[in-house]
């Protein structure tokens, strides 16, 4: 199994199961769009890993300033596991990747957030190193 930047072909069926996952409709012609927008300005950076081939599981990253230190850092936006494949290493390969792919462009460091109740995604993220940061509360306003 290996991850690598992902071809927009192989992205976009699994992008479209994450988008579904979490309630949204699938719409493989706008999700191509707005990934193709997003990938081809550098503001989003896509990655895949394959078991045996097979697409298997994806993540998005958005590379991000951070001011304070006068550099930046990569945050991961997405990430999903076709469901035969999950429990297999395909998230630990893929967040491995980011964080080879963050500390070769410079990074000062790898960050993601998931909903507090996901025990299963928090152990992997901490298994592979990822700490909790306490103190900080997320806030949103809706636009639409």
């Amino acid at each position: 199994m290996g991850a690598d930047s992902a071809a927009l072909t192989d992205l976009v069926p699994l992008f479209e199961a994450y988008r579904e996952h979490y309630g949204q409709p699938r719409d493989a012609a706008r999700a191509t769009a707005w990934l193709e927008s997003w990938l081809a300005g550098g503001r989003l950076r896509g990655f895949l890993a394959r078991i045996d081939g097979e697409p298997a599981g994806m993540t998005t990253v958005a590379p991000m300033p951070a001011s304070l230190r006068l550099g930046g850092f990569w945050q991961v936006r997405d990430l999903y596991v076709a469901e035969p494949y999950r429990r297999q290493g395909v998230a630990a390969a893929l967040l491995t990747r980011v964080r080879e792919e963050a500390a070769a462009a410079g990074a000062l460091r790898v960050s993601l957030s998931t909903e507090s109740g996901n025990v299963a995604a928090l152990a992997v993220y901490e298994g592979l190193g990822f700490e909790r940061i306490d103190g900080y509360t997320s806030l949103a306003i809706p636009l639409g």
